[in-house]
């Protein structure tokens, strides 16, 4: 079979074979329940993740939560001003650079976090039930493997050409 041929056999095939396709449909589907979920608390998913970053890792730069969040910069700098004025964080210059806001979660914000947790670790005990332990382990290697291969097919798409 030709190259073209090929080509032409992979666009006609069911899109339910597409490995992006699945993955994508569980990432709009854990997104989607998230968010319901979330949204009883008055959280955003950025809103939340930003909540258990800080919670696990304590005081941190808006830069740095905005790289654990995986949004800019400048988004994380919205979104922490909404989270301070809500009292769920606070921020207070970085003791070694001026120019530096650390932010760190009140007690507002842990409880807020503790409640809301209770709800989003309902469905990833139901997920890992769902599997065995074995399947569980080979489940989350192969996400990680895909995911370092989305990785590094995005940094490859997106470097500039020499």
């Amino acid at each position: 079979m030709s190259l073209s041929m090929e080509g032409e056999c992979a666009v006609k095939a069911p899109i339910e074979n597409d490995l992006c396709t699945r993955i994508r449909r569980s990432e709009q589907a854990l997104m989607a329940h998230h968010e319901a979920v979330l949204r009883t608390y008055g959280l955003t998913m950025t809103q939340y993740t930003v909540l258990l970053v800080l919670s696990r890792e304590g005081g941190m730069s808006g830069a740095q939560v905005a790289r654990a969040c995986g949004v800019t910069q400048q988004s994380m700098s919205s979104v922490l001003a909404n989270m301070e004025t809500k009292k769920l964080i606070r921020r207070e210059t970085s003791p070694v650079h001026a120019k530096v806001q650390i932010a760190t979660l009140t007690d507002a914000g842990q409880a807020l976090l503790d409640r809301a947790y209770q709800e989003v670790v309902i469905l990833e005990r139901a997920l890992t039930e769902a599997f065995t332990p074995a399947e569980h382990a080979a489940l989350c290697e192969l996400l990680e493997r895909a995911t370092s291969i989305l990785i590094q097919q995005t940094r490859h798409a997106t470097a500039p050409e020499r």
